[in-house]
């Protein structure tokens, strides 16, 4: 598994394959399409071309993950693996947006200003001229009173010049402060998962690099915690998608109750999670992730309309600790590792990577 520079995404991604090389590519993804009932939109069609053309390795996993676990390609679904690996998403276009209109306020602003200073140029060469006339003058009373009354009127002008301003720069200033809530909170809404309020995938990724860039770079441990809820799909074909909902916020908020500090728990996908553990060694990361398992497994899902117990919800956790030098691709698939070995073993459990050997064959049977 390699994370690509944009933070786990493919934009950016370009195809420069032969004719003969992307006509076979287009027509295996067409084919493809049709066989599992994908419309065939250009969103679609660039996701699974990718995919065919064997482009990108994280996207290959999330298709070969809905082809293992049976479950439909819905519009949903499509639009998630658009979004998720080639989509120019709409808060980064309203980032953009926000970030365009405080540049704008900014530049007035300083428009404001720049005439501000025109007008003390011209008032300081007022009062030059009146303390020059001044000394020059007859000490008649006319000549005094009219050099008084003209420099009466530049002050008059200048106070509501400076008026203006004020006015304008609080305008400007209240203008700009409730942009940058906004940014604030467009940056919020861009790195979190809207079910859960956790992180989501973008910031996971954004964080897993700067965690173990620290990591590096100060010789400190770094864990990281796959999270997997078993037979989610099971429950959620059972169930609904609303009461499947409310396991997901369940785990999430168990997640966020069990960290701490620099610790960054996102959802990474489905009904899968992640926790960033920086300065945190191997056993004490299978302690935080015993942890997490034996909260949510204490616990019984509960139809709130009708008092129901539906059942109990379990977890399967895999466990790895960072090696200085290795690709961040190779840390998230030896944690992927653990998780998926604790699947085999009966799930409902923690798997640290010293429990990993070369020779295991995973089972990536239904979640």
């Amino acid at each position: 598994m390699q994370l690509t520079p944009l933070g786990g995404l493919g934009v950016g991604l370009t195809f420069n394959d032969p004719y003969d090389v992307a006509a076979h590519c287009a027509r295996a993804a067409l084919g493809m399409m049709d066989r599992h009932g994908v419309p065939a939109h250009p969103n679609n069609f660039i996701v699974w071309y990718a995919f065919v053309a064997d482009r990108h390795p994280e996207l290959s996993k999330a298709i070969n993950g809905v082809l293992r676990s049976g479950q439909k390609f819905t519009d949903e679904v499509c639009a998630d693996l658009h979004e998720r690996f080639f989509g120019t998403s709409q808060h980064e276009a309203e980032l953009r947006a926000v970030g365009k209109r405080i540049e704008d306020a900014v530049a007035r602003v300083l428009e404001y200003l720049v005439t501000a200073n025109s007008g003390a140029v011209q008032y300081g060469e007022a009062l030059q001229n009146f303390s020059g006339e001044l000394q020059s003058a007859d000490a008649g009373a006319a000549k005094l009173g009219q050099l008084v009354q003209s420099i009466l009127d530049e002050t008059k002008v200048m106070i509501e010049v400076n008026r203006q301003l004020e006015n304008r720069l609080e305008s400007s200033s209240s203008e700009i402060a409730r942009l940058r809530e906004d940014l604030d909170q467009l940056k919020r809404e861009a790195t979190t998962d809207a079910l859960t309020g956790l992180a989501n995938r973008k910031l996971f990724d954004v964080a897993l690099r700067e965690a173990a860039l620290e990591s590096e770079e100060d010789r400190k441990f770094l864990s990281l915690l796959m999270i997997d809820i078993d037979f989610f799909k099971q429950f959620n074909d059972t169930h609904g998608h609303m009461l499947g909902d409310q396991v997901l916020r369940l785990v999430a908020r168990t997640i966020s109750d069990s960290i701490k500090g620099k610790d960054t728990a996102a959802r990474y996908g489905g009904e899968e999670f992640a926790i960033i553990l920086p300065d945190t060694r191997l056993k004490d990361a299978v302690a935080v992730a015993e942890n997490v398992r034996q909260v949510v497994a204490g616990r019984k899902v509960l139809n709130r309309r009708t008092g129901q117990v539906l059942g109990q919800v379990t977890l399967s956790v895999g466990v790895a600790e960072y090696e200085f030098g290795e690709t961040l691709g190779a840390f998230v698939h030896r944690a992927d590792e653990a998780l998926y070995l604790s699947k085999r073993q009966g799930r409902n459990r923690v798997t640290s990577q010293d429990e990993l050997t070369h020779t295991n064959q995973l089972d990536f049977g239904e979640d």
